[in-house]
């Protein structure tokens, strides 16, 4: 038991280093004239950092001193390159050492255009290859959200410990189509909300969760126990938000929209279908181990999901009380 303590607070200390969600950065270039070209970096700011990642190009070409515009929580780099971005490679340096995926998309002047999804594990995109969609990728984006998300990764591990058995499969559902709805509505219809109210709505959902959870243990009626699909579809919505303001900035795959959108909420699927398999396989064996195994770690789980979401709820909020 004490050994379970240990892990599940090295566990909490893991997840406040993330409590932000994993943003993708973005670097497009448009050529304006032969050999010319405006380029657009934006990264997301994590903790109020920048993260050290800068576009490398191609050795012969020369840019223009960047121009900074920071706007909520990307910061935004705009310069002008000159040189053949048809040649060579593009690479991000920096990348390998992050969490973050970065879109790239390169517009030429005849209208054809190279798009690609690079990853910490290979940032570097070549200019001469054969061109493909990164539509594809989005499944991996989406299972990244679930699992290095942290906010959503709670969330997912309480709903588990809420309804528990084969019902739990269909609330999941229930979340990730809410959470589609508006991730939808933000990333093409334009429909946004402030990032930082989101962010303590998203940590005050996962507070009232650890409550109805406990509320349920105790006998009590509870909305969560009656309703799970209804939480986790209203919850779902105010989720939604917390990823796609980061993606409406940096954009889709143009002409893929709907597929990149289609294909990121089926990695939304397996990854809580992951998350939730791991954590039923926990709680059984820990129930082969005696069911006051069980009660126990369940307990200290609720307890420790609560804590860090109510950690996250007073860091977020802070700001607004002039405090940092």
């Amino acid at each position: 038991m004490i050994r379970l303590l240990l892990a599940l607070c090295l566990w909490c200390a893991a997840a406040t280093s993330f409590a932000h969600e994993v943003r993708p950065a973005f670097l497009r270039a448009t050529e304006t004239a032969a050999g010319e070209f405006d380029i657009v970096w934006k990264q997301p700011v994590l903790s109020g950092q920048r993260l050290r990642i800068r576009p490398a190009f191609p050795d012969d070409c020369t840019q223009t001193e960047p121009r900074l515009d920071r706007s909520g929580d990307t910061v935004a780099e705009r310069f002008t390159l000159t040189c053949d971005l048809r040649q060579g490679a593009v690479s991000l340096p920096g990348l390998e050492n992050t969490l973050t995926d970065a879109f790239v998309e390169i517009t030429y002047l005849d209208g054809t255009a190279r798009t690609a999804l690079l990853k910490p594990a290979y940032p570097t995109l070549g200019l001469a290859g054969p061109k493909t969609s990164p539509a594809k990728a989005y499944i991996g984006i989406g299972v990244e959200h679930i699992l290095f998300g942290w906010d959503h990764l709670l969330f997912v591990i309480g709903l588990t410990l809420l309804v528990g058995g084969r019902r739990v499969w269909g609330v999941a559902t229930a979340f990730t189509l809410a959470h589609s709805i508006t991730l939808a509505a933000t990333a093409l219809g334009g429909l946004t909300l402030p990032s930082r109210p989101v962010e303590i709505l998203i940590a005050g959902s996962i507070i009232l969760l650890g409550v109805e959870i406990l509320r349920k243990r105790a006998g009590k009626p509870t909305l969560g126990a009656r309703r799970p699909y209804l939480i986790a579809f209203v919850v779902g919505l105010i989720h939604g938000f917390g990823f796609a303001g980061a993606l409406a900035d940096i954009g889709l795959p143009q002409g893929t929209e709907l597929m990149a959108l289609l294909l990121f909420n089926v990695g939304v699927e397996l990854g809580q279908f992951a998350v939730i398999a791991a954590a039923l396989a926990a709680l059984w064996g820990l129930m082969k181990l005696g069911p006051d195994w069980r009660k126990t770690a369940e307990t200290v789980s609720v307890y420790a999901i609560a804590t860090v979401a109510m950690f996250w709820v007073f860091q977020r909020i802070t700001p607004y009380l002039g405090i940092i």
